[in-house]
Parts: structure tokens; C-alpha cells; sequence
């Protein structure tokens, strides 16, 4: 495979996974750290990084909207819920199974 179609494949992976993501409103991000040790947070991140790197003035809150396909105020009013104790003491766990 070359380079150009690796790209644009992992490219086309990427929205798909954000579609998804921003489709699931139910899972939260604590969800996501539990099991895949990310978020959507994270993944703004890394999206800003990597524009940084390549020269495109971005900064987080421009990042976030593009992953959560809205801004983040208007996404956390419409779909974040307060974590449980269940899964704050699940987070503690993999916190401690990392240290």
C-alpha cells in the first residue's frame, strides 16, 4: 500500500470514529478512560498537536468542537452526566494498576 492511501484510509478511519463517538452521547468520557485509557478530551488533544506540528493555528476549544461536533459548553449541558461512585472507584483502580 502506498503512503497516500495508508493516509487517506487512517483518515477516513478517523472520522468515522469521531462520527461515532459524537453519535454516542450516552457513553461518557469517564466511560472511555475506564476501558480504552482515552477520551475525547484526549483525542482534541492530540488532533491540536498534531495541527500545532504542522503549522495550523488551533486552539483546544477549536479542537474539542471539531470532536465533539459541537461546542463542548453546549455538548456537556446536553449529554454529560455526573460520574458515579462506581465509576470513579473503577478510574481509581486503573489509576493505582498504572503506578
Amino acid at each position: 500500500m502506498d503512503k497516500t492511501t495508508q493516509t487517506e484510509l487512517e483518515a477516513a478511519a478517523f472520522r468515522r470514529l469521531i462520527s461515532h463517538l459524537q453519535k454516542k452521547t450516552d457513553v461518557q468520557n469517564i466511560d472511555l478512560m475506564i476501558l480504552a485509557d482515552f477520551c475525547r478530551n484526549c483525542l482534541a488533544k492530540w488532533y491540536m498537536a498534531e495541527a500545532v506540528e504542522q503549522g495550523v493555528d488551533m486552539g483546544y476549544e477549536q479542537a474539542r468542537e471539531i470532536v465533539y461536533g459541537m461546542p463542548y459548553s453546549e455538548w456537556k449541558d446536553k449529554f454529560q452526566t455526573e460520574a458515579t461512585a462506581e465509576q470513579l472507584a473503577a478510574y481509581d483502580r486503573k489509576l493505582q494498576a498504572k503506578s
